[in-house]
């Protein structure tokens, strides 16, 4: 079942009928020369060892994937930011879908560039009924993003995009790098081998959580 991919196409519907068409062409545009880069099949793969880190919550309280990895399996999940619709709808997803990860005795993280400031902004979006029962990291200048070789620059005209929708991505991140992630997925065992990695040049594709649930 692609219920998660659903949600995200009717995201994409709906931009393509409020929002011109020439518009969209530099999210497009950069969408397919990222695809044309490889970079999907230079990430880190299945069988690797999964690279260590300590990232601050959102609260500046550090975590260390060490600490998580020996209570258990490890999700990481790679976002780009709370300005981002599609990344908000999976977060939304493994939210709901928590219960299940812990069933299975693993835990979950999502990372993203941007400030702690920024991850606490979005921690504030829900209410306590519907918080986000998963730590959400800040990863300056996506370090940890390229140990798993997932990161990339903005291309100059995909910036001035950004600018002209209101998008502030250095603001956002706290730098003027430009840096950010591909949307990722890993799934880590305990003794730190990726079980699971899947990783998207188009930013509206997502792996559906079940494939992911299945690799604990």
């Amino acid at each position: 079942m692609a219920w998660l991919q659903d949600q995200l196409d009717q995201i994409s519907e709906k931009t393509r009928q409020l929002v011109q068409p020439e518009r969209l062409q530099p999210s497009e545009r950069a969408v397919s020369e990222l695809f044309a880069s490889g970079i999907e099949q230079q990430i880190l793969p299945v069988g690797s060892l999964a690279p260590e880190f300590i990232l601050p919550d959102a609260n500046g309280r550090k975590v260390r994937s060490s600490d998580l990895l020996a209570l258990g399996p490890l999700i990481v999940n790679f976002f780009r930011g709370r300005w981002c619709p599609y990344c908000m709808t999976e977060l939304n997803a493994w939210r709901d879908l928590y219960p299940q990860v812990r069933m299975k005795g693993a835990l979950l993280v999502a990372i993203s560039p941007q400030t702690q400031h920024q991850n606490n902004l979005l921690l504030q979006q829900y209410d306590a009924q519907q918080t986000l029962p998963f730590p959400v990291l800040s990863d300056p200048g996506s370090a940890v993003a390229e140990s798993f070789r997932l990161a990339y620059t903005v291309p100059l005209y995909h910036q001035k995009h950004y600018r002209r929708i209101l998008v502030n991505v250095p603001f956002m991140n706290g730098d003027a790098t430009w840096r950010l992630p591909l949307p990722a997925t890993y799934v880590i065992r305990p003794d730190g081998a990726i079980a699971f990695a899947q990783a998207h040049a188009d930013f509206r594709v997502r792996p559906e959580p079940e494939d992911v649930l299945a690799a604990l």
